[in-house]
C-alpha cells in the first residue's frame, strides 16, 4: 500500500530536496507541499493524506498550531513534526495535541522516511530511549495529577508493568527480555493498555504515567 505524504516547511530548498527524495520510495507519494501552516491545515482537510510532515516554525501558522487544529477536528492524518535542537519546548505540548512524534530537521533523509513509515503504520515514531528523557523535561515544571484510579483499575498487573516500562523509556525487546516473555505478547499488552486508558500510542502513554505519577 502507498504511503500518501503531505509536506509542509517554509523552506523551499529543503521541501525541494524531501519532496524528491519521497518521490524515489516505491511504497511513498508526496500528494503536496505547501509553505505554510495555513495551507497545510486546508491541504490536510482537503487531500487527507496518510501522514503530513509539519515544520514547527512556518509563518501564518505554525506547524504546531496546525497539528493541534486538523488533530481536533477529528483528522486521521498521522503528524509528524520537524524540529530543531532549540524549539524542544514545543514537543511536549505537541504529543499532548496529539501528534505521533517529531524528527529532527537534521536527521538523515533516509532515517525521516523510515520514521514516516513507522508512524503510518500506527507505531509512535520518538524512539524509546529518548521519550523518557524528553517527558521528564517537559513535566519537570508540572504539578502532577493524582492517579487516575478508575483509569488504572482497568488494567491488569501484568498490564501495569508494561506501562511502566514504557515510561522508563524501555523498547518492546527490551521489555520481554526483562519481563520474560515474548515481544508479540509485549505488543499485544501495550495494545491493551493504550484501549482501556484511552491512548493514542506508546508515547501518550509514557506521558499518562509522568503526569499521573506513576514514577
Amino acid at each position: 500500500m502507498t504511503i500518501r505524504v503531505l509536506l509542509a516547511d517554509d523552506h523551499e530548498f529543503f521541501r525541494s530536496g524531501f519532496r524528491s527524495a519521497l518521490e524515489t520510495q516505491p511504497d511513498l507519494e508526496c500528494v503536496g507541499d505547501v509553505g505554510d501552516g495555513r495551507e497545510a491545515v486546508t491541504e490536510i482537510e482537503r487531500l487527507r493524506p496518510d501522514v503530513a510532515v509539519l515544520d514547527v516554525r512556518m509563518p501564518r501558522m505554525d506547524g504546531l498550531t496546525a497539528a493541534e487544529t486538523v488533530l481536533s477536528r477529528g483528522s486521521n492524518t498521522k503528524i509528524i513534526l520537524l524540529t530543531t535542537y532549540d524549539d524542544d519546548s514545543y514537543i511536549y505540548r505537541g504529543l499532548r495535541a496529539g501528534a505521533s512524534g517529531f524528527c529532527l530537521k537534521s536527521m538523515p533523509t533516509e532515517e525521516l522516511l523510515g520514521a514516516i513509515r513507522v508512524v503510518a503504520r500506527g507505531d509512535a515514531l520518538i524512539d524509546p530511549s529518548v521519550t523518557a528523557r524528553l517527558v521528564t523535561r517537559f513535566t519537570d515544571g508540572l504539578a502532577p495529577a493524582p492517579a487516575m484510579s478508575t483509569e488504572l483499575d482497568r488494567l491488569t498487573g501484568r498490564e501495569r508493568e508494561i506501562l511502566l516500562e514504557m515510561a522508563r523509556g524501555r523498547s518492546n525487546a527490551e521489555i520481554a527480555s526483562r519481563l520474560y516473555v515474548g515481544e508479540q505478547t509485549v505488543k499485544t499488552h501495550v495494545s491493551h493498555v493504550l484501549t482501556k486508558l484511552g491512548l493514542r500510542d506508546r508515547v501518550q502513554a509514557v506521558i499518562y504515567a509522568y503526569e499521573n505519577s506513576l514514577l
